[in-house]
């Protein structure tokens, strides 16, 4: 794929690195940034985690498939909130119009990662724990990545340049 031509579309779990390594492809491509939570952030005028107290975790993932579905995502790199997979409308006009990497990080490390799980805006059922959203992502991850990139060993370098290889 020629970067110029096709827009990347990075999905994951929290923590697994959408927004560092976006940005960083974004610049070793020469292509525009988009992370998917600050364009929710921004419209909204408050962080996720004051939508999901606020108003719950369903109308952040409507926001999330707005977001999806109207945003300009050609020529881009698109950082994607975890939960972005849960909106099969709005993973449909990624996957038509660019290829979408899974980066794939273990439970293990994850928890590691992400300390702030509670208070991080993660939309997810009140009750429902990092482990159980994991289970419950992992098959939608899977079903939607074009390319999947295991970086639950990689730094952050070799997970960027996993993913330049890739595409």
């Amino acid at each position: 794929m020629q970067a110029a031509n096709k827009s990347i579309v990075l999905i994951g779990m929290p923590g697994a690195g959408k927004s560092t390594i976006g940005i960083l492809l974004a610049k070793e491509l020469g292509l525009d940034f988009i992370d998917t939570d600050v364009s929710i952030q921004v419209q909204q005028g408050r962080t996720l985690q004051q939508i999901t107290d606020e108003s719950g975790y369903m109308v952040l993932r409507d926001y999330e498939e707005q977001v999806l579905l109207r945003e300009d995502i050609s020529q881009k790199v698109v950082a994607t909130g975890g939960s972005a997979v849960y909106s099969e409308a709005g993973m449909g006009r990624l996957k038509a119009h660019a290829t979408v990497i899974f980066l794939d990080v273990s439970l293990p490390v994850l928890e590691q990662r992400v300390r702030n799980f509670d208070k991080r805006g993660v939309a997810r059922r009140p009750e429902q724990s990092f482990a159980d959203l994991f289970a419950e992502r992992s098959a939608l991850y899977q079903r939607y990545g074009d390319i999947r990139i295991d970086c639950s060993h990689l730094s952050v370098d070799e997970a960027l340049q996993a993913v330049i290889s890739a595409v």
